[in-house]
């Protein structure tokens, strides 16, 4: 505790070096400084975490303590974080048998010149992969017997078995971007683009599990060049706003969340394909957008995993055929390789493709990677070089002189071990989330710029990428402001400073806002929080009791309480016109009490994060399924209802278990 108090006279010292210095500095912030960051320090003390900053940890505190939502600031390499995370892993080795020979340039069949130098004259079936109209089955095309070096490529993916004059031969899966006459030719549908639509490209690329602090870990090359050297800004209060991937890429992609969207979930009565769902990329068709939309991970697809998937393909160049083939192939090839190539070198070279194939027509891409970060952050550093590289040369290119480039993730570690410590919990609700405007469009939009970078420290979900991608179809200057009675709010207006997570939609288990109270795991309402878990979830497995088990609780792990802050409660506007300053002459009674838990149970040893209300009225707990998380693995645990029952493998421990 001594080095607490010494912490905290550091911090005070410095609060009044501030006050010394910064002349305008009100002496309410700078005490306001001091509390918070003592808070900050007492939690970080509490969770054996040095999280004590520097001057610029105190400042962005200082600037902040007028918003409703004071969002918690992590260190990128915690005490509690370094021993989950190895340093360098081992090195990515591809090209033991020579580089590919065959590969994709703006849509043309190409020879490799060095295999021909090594190998003679090469010959190359040509055959193309199509799909049927469903998201499991790809096909092969008629063969063309002997493809020639420079001829257009038919399909965007396609197998290549060739044979060289010496006797070698080389079989390869290849992806690029064949000739779309059709696209080519695209018009805006009438009254599109929006005259006031602003003259973006848009390019998302996302890596699976990333939290803002572990892409900073993991990716620091990426990061680096991206803010530095481009001068993108990472939104600092980005909060997710559900469990997994769907829940993250849902509201982006549709501006909804899966309970508001038609039923498609497997083994569901009445669900459909996903085909209907207002995606947002139907909206940039219609503007003339040339469209794109790839992940890899076939077998676990955000929206074929659970769901129905798609009947027809859903944007003009779809790479989940090229998976669900390559996937049954990968076990030929060296981890993480696809013949010479990484396989998310693979992925980045199939952006630069479609830009190159589209190079005068606005373009919506978006492409995810999971493979390198789902299971484990590790082994994502081996995409650094690469990811870095990659954004050097759409910018040499020109590409990014009139595209609007997102790096983003969808939420950070689940399973991992690190997702069990203090820092774990906050950094699963904040992922990673960058956004860079071109230069030109920095100086013609000057308050567009000025919002966003206000909005860095401003709490912001996946609800209001997709109102900002709506702004960019439709961009309204004559509003500034963003309208808080809106769910989502474009990135493109200030997001209002007493904005709150039921404000933003965010459901209290997934918010970072809140201020938690460690209790006694002996605590009465703690036992009671714990048997209102355990009795939800036995009433899901229910209805296949014959083929499920019971749980039964075996200990509660930890437990925290949360209550509304002070301010929160006694919060009721802004005094002045411009929000500046709070009106804290409200009041308000606490009627409701959350309790978040960590718990065992068993057979089958699944650790649970929950939370669960209390109603102190009526002295009844009841849970939700939305905030309960398994954070472990289950494996083959739930076999017997994983096919027909998905939504049910969290909670499931087969009767029959695989050994």
């Amino acid at each position: 505790m001594g080095l607490l108090a010494n912490q905290f006279a550091k911090t005070t010292a410095m609060a009044l070096q501030l006050r010394r210095r910064c002349c305008g500095t009100p002496r309410r912030v700078v005490i306001t400084s001091i509390w918070v960051t003592t808070a900050v320090l007492l939690m970080g003390y509490l969770a054996g975490d040095d999280l004590a900053g520097d001057m610029s940890f105190v400042i962005r505190w200082a600037n902040t303590t007028d918003q409703a939502c004071l969002h918690p600031v992590l260190k990128v390499w915690p005490k509690s974080m370094k021993a989950h995370y190895a340093k360098v892993p081992w090195p990515l080795r591809c090209a033991s048998a020579g580089p590919n020979w065959v590969f994709v340039v703006n849509g043309t069949f190409r020879i490799s010149a060095q295999a021909r130098m090594s190998h003679g004259r090469i010959t190359c079936v040509y055959t193309p992969l199509l799909r049927l109209p469903d998201d499991v089955t790809v096909v092969e095309g008629a063969k063309l017997s002997d493809m020639r070096d420079g001829w257009p490529i038919t399909s965007d993916f396609f197998k290549a078995n060739c044979r060289a004059s010496d006797g070698s031969v080389r079989d390869h899966l290849i992806s690029g971007i064949a000739y779309k006459d059709q696209v080519h030719k695209r018009r805006p549908a009438p009254g599109q683009p929006d005259p006031a639509a602003l003259p973006l490209n848009v390019l998302m690329f996302g890596f699976d599990s990333t939290s803002h602090m572990s892409w900073m870990r993991m990716l620091p090359r990426t990061h680096r060049y991206f803010t530095e050297a481009l001068g993108g800004v990472v939104l600092d209060a980005y909060n997710i706003v559900g469990d997994g991937t769907p829940q993250a890429l849902l509201p982006i992609l549709t501006g909804l969340n899966e309970m508001e969207l038609p039923e498609a979930r497997r083994g569901h009565s009445g669900a459909n394909r996903v085909d209907g769902h207002p995606w947002v990329w139907k909206r940039f068709r219609e503007a003339g957008y040339a469209t794109q939309w790839g992940e890899d991970g076939a077998e676990y697809g955000t929206f074929q995993y659970r769901m129905l998937g798609f009947k027809e393909q859903p944007v003009d160049h779809y790479m989940r055929p090229f998976y669900l083939e390559a996937e049954r192939q990968y076990n030929r090839h060296y981890p993480y390789c696809l013949g010479s190539l990484p396989r998310h070198l693979n992925m980045l070279n199939w952006v630069r493709q479609f830009f190159d194939m589209y190079p005068h027509m606005p373009k919506f891409s978006l492409l995810f990677h999971s493979e390198l970060s789902h299971d484990g952050l590790n082994d994502l550093q081996l995409a650094d070089k690469d990811t870095e590289a990659f954004l050097r040369a759409m910018n040499a290119s020109g590409y990014l002189d009139n595209t609007l480039l997102i790096l983003m993730a969808d939420h950070g570690a689940r399973f991992s071990s690190a997702r069990q410590s203090v820092q774990g919990k906050f950094e699963e609700r904040m992922p990673y989330m960058g956004f860079r405007f071109p230069a030109c469009f920095e100086r013609k939009y000057s308050e567009v710029m000025r919002n966003l970078r206000t909005n860095v420290h401003r709490l912001t979900t996946p609800y209001d990428i997709h109102a900002t991608f709506l702004d960019i179809l439709k961009y309204d200057s004559s509003v500034n402001q963003g309208d808080i009675r809106q769910r989502g709010i474009s990135l493109l207006k200030e997001i209002p400073r007493e904005r709150t997570c039921v404000d933003a939609g965010i459901d209290a288990h997934w918010c970072v806002c809140l201020a938690w109270e460690a209790v006694s795991t002996d605590d009465t309402n703690v036992k009671a929080a714990a048997n209102a878990i355990v009795r939800l979830i036995n009433e899901l497995t229910g209805i296949k009791r014959h083929l499920c088990r019971s749980l039964a609780l075996d200990y509660v792990t930890s437990a925290v309480r949360y209550s509304p802050s002070d301010r929160i409660l006694r919060y009721r506007g802004s005094k002045d016109d411009d929000g500046r300053i709070a009106d804290l002459s409200g009041s308000m009674s606490v009627t409701n009490v959350l309790y978040q838990l960590m718990l065992v149970m068993s057979p089958g040893g699944g650790v649970f994060e929950a939370t669960v209300k209390h109603d102190v009225n009526r002295n009844q707990f009841s849970a939700n399924v939305k905030e309960i998380s398994r954070i472990n693995t289950y494996g083959q645990q739930p076999h017997c209802v994983a096919d027909e029952l998905p939504h049910l493998r969290q909670f499931c421990y087969c009767r029959s278990q695989i050994q």
